[in-house]
């Protein structure tokens, strides 16, 4: 699971420079639709639920990643920017839902910004703001969704992504013919290569890794499980730093591992204790 999730970043990144960002993100809920149809069915009481997920989720969500990796080269810095998700996710559930946190998960929140603020003050990318800022917004809306999901329990994990996949191929589908209209025309000439990588973020990333991830939350305790889905971001800086032979600085550590120790306290401290 962690390492298809930090091989994404690559995957994602050679889609969406081989194709274009939101024609590589309808192509890829796509084949999650696809994948998924056959549990596509209605949930009743579940279906606004289930619309705003796939919509955000499905649609907004990819298109800011993509966007993200787009406008980046040294994508290795936009995994850790990414890993923000979870503290946003605690903060939106202290705003939404009124639970209150102890000083443990305050100094986590404050860590992981802190150490993704570093990053901006790194000469080797200092032209990946741009990127940086775009993997935040995506970062925020994962929170959110995560927030949704919460009133999906006991909906089947195929079923949910059918429904991603539906809205998403939907929403994307409908922007890149509006503003990539030559990289939609030219879908059915993409190379084999190139739709090998979109299949493994589709399949690879979205449906069996976020699959494994539910098979062994059902086996094991949140405790146990979420903990150890911290390698998949320390995976994807090295891998990508290999792969397209990007630097990892000094600064891009420190600042990777204050955010990682943010988030590790986050996660970590959630896991046990939802009130501490």
């Amino acid at each position: 699971m962690n390492v298809l999730w930090g091989l994404n970043t690559v995957a994602v990144k050679v889609s969406v420079d081989a194709i274009s960002p939101m024609t590589a993100a309808f192509l890829r809920q796509t084949i999650v639709l696809l994948v998924c149809a056959t549990a596509l069915r209605i949930v009743p009481g579940k279906m606004r639920a289930l619309t705003a997920l796939g919509i955000l989720s499905g649609g907004a969500f990819y298109l800011a990643l993509n966007l993200s990796l787009a406008a980046a080269t040294n994508v290795g810095a936009l995994a850790i920017a990414g890993q923000l998700g979870v503290p946003f996710s605690l903060i939106l559930t202290i705003i939404v839902f009124k639970e209150r946190i102890h000083l443990p998960r305050m100094l986590g929140i404050a860590l992981s910004l802190m150490g993704v603020g570093v990053l901006v003050f790194d000469p080797a990318i200092v032209n990946e703001r741009l990127g940086l800022a775009l993997t935040v917004l995506a970062s925020l809306l994962w929170a959110i969704c995560s927030l949704i999901q919460r009133s999906l329990i006991g909906v089947r994990v195929l079923t949910i992504y059918a429904w991603i996949g539906l809205w998403g191929a939907i929403t994307l589908g409908l922007s890149a013919w509006a503003i990539e209209p030559a990289a939609m025309a030219a879908l059915p000439d993409i190379p084999l290569h190139t739709l090998t990588w979109v299949g493994f973020s589709a399949i690879g990333s979205t449906v069996m890794a976020h699959g494994a991830m539910s098979w062994l939350l059902q086996r094991h305790s949140v405790g146990v499980v979420t903990p150890l889905t911290l390698a998949a971001p320390v995976i994807s800086v090295f891998t990508a730093s290999w792969y397209f032979n990007t630097p990892v600085t000094a600064i891009m550590v420190f600042g990777g591992a204050l955010a990682m120790l943010g988030v590790a306290i986050v996660t970590i401290r959630t896991a046990r204790a939802p009130s501490a």
